[in-house]
Formats: C-alpha cells, structure tokens, sequence
C-alpha cells in the first residue's frame, strides 16, 4: 500500500446523485425526439464529456441535432432540477470530515462543465472544501484519458501513485489507472456492472471500512 498524500474525487454519481437527475434530464430530451433514455444509451455516455457523450447519442440514433444545440437544452433542464433532486451520496460529508481532520488536501476531477459543477456544489457550499476543482473546460482529453487525473497530481505537487481517487464509472477508473493513480472503485446502483479492471481497490460505498484503512483513518 502506498501512503496516500492526497484524494481526488469524481463527482457524477460518486458525491452527489446526479445520475438520477441525468437519467430524469436524458428521458424528458429523448420523449421529445421520440426515442427512451434506456440502459445503452445511459452506459454509451457515462463518464464521458457531455460533448463526446451526447456526439455518440446523435450518431447512434442519427438524431437531426447539433451536438451544441442538445448539450444548451440538456443545461437548461439539469439547472432547472438540481436545487429540488441533488443529494450526496452517503458517506461524503463524514469522510471529507475525516480527510480535514487528518491534513489530507483533496480536489475535484469531474468531466461536466463548470456551470453544472458549481450547481451541484453550491447547495452544501462544498466549492471551498476543496483545493480546487478540474472541470471538462480544463482539459483536451476527457476520461477515459488520463490527462484530468495526472493534471490533479501535478497541480496537488503529489505523485499520482500516492494520490488516491474515487470513481464510480468504468470510464472514470481506466482514466485514473493509466493515470498510474491509486484507484478505488465505488460503484452504486447505475454502474454495478461495470469493469473496473486495474482498480486497487473496490468497496461499498463512501463509509466503507476498506476506504478508510486505504487512507490511513479510523472507521468512519
């Protein structure tokens, strides 16, 4: 086990509910283009960048919109629905609790923009419990590019292989492990079935017992 200097977190369905505010978003624009937000098609975008994801979607069921044009109407209903639906997922706020308590920064690697980021941060005031936050305006090269997780390393001054990341998404763990990061699954309902080959590690949840020993803290 390496000593773990620090913690990048993916956001989407690992801190907070989004895939459920998704899953809502993705069905009301695919009822109006007649087609049903389905398991595929939810799988085809997951830890992806919206615009990579919602390409795919239009080459897929050779939908007439712009890939600019979807993504604007997509913002719109997310943004409408955040405030009423967003959550975290259980364990967040105890174990960046724990991580404060023990001195070990943390920062944030998601694929969505920075407008949504910062909606789904705002409700709990979270923005500022991190070192900072890498959004998919940040990069070239969206999971499962390694390029967001080894820019975090750099901008944390610590060595991917001691920098522990938290994913939920198949596409987000091969990011982090061809990152050379310490990689620790956690899968929820909408990425159960999942391959997170190259994973250090896969536990339960946010409280896991597993994740704690990994850090070098105390059950939650």
């Amino acid at each position: 086990m390496p000593q773990i200097r620090a913690v990048v977190f993916d956001m989407d369905g690992l801190m907070f509910n989004t895939e459920e505010v998704y899953t809502e978003v993705g069905s009301r624009l695919m009822r109006r283009r007649g087609h049903e937000f389905n398991e595929e098609i939810k799988n085809l975008m997951m830890g992806l960048q919206a615009r990579e994801g919602f390409g795919l979607v239009i080459d897929r069921l050779r939908l007439d919109d712009t890939v600019d044009g979807i993504i604007e109407e997509s913002d719109r209903e997310y943004l409408g629905l955040v405030e009423e639906w967003i959550r975290p997922m259980p364990g967040l706020l105890a174990l960046l609790d724990a991580l404060e308590s023990a001195g070990i920064p943390k920062a944030i690697a998601t694929s969505t923009s920075l407008r949504l980021a910062r909606a789904n941060l705002s409700p709990f005031d979270l923005q500022r419990r991190f070192a900072f936050v890498l959004t998919a305006e940040d990069i070239q090269r969206g999971k499962p590019d390694p390029e967001i997780y080894r820019t975090a390393a750099a901008r944390l001054n610590v060595p991917p292989a001691e920098v522990l990341v938290l994913e939920d998404s198949q596409n987000g763990c091969r990011a982090a492990v061809a990152a050379g990061a310490f990689t620790v699954a956690v899968p929820a309902d909408h990425s159960r079935d999942h391959d997170f080959a190259g994973a250090a590690l896969v536990v339960n949840s946010l409280c896991d017992p597993g994740l704690y020993a990994a850090l070098g803290l105390p059950a939650a």
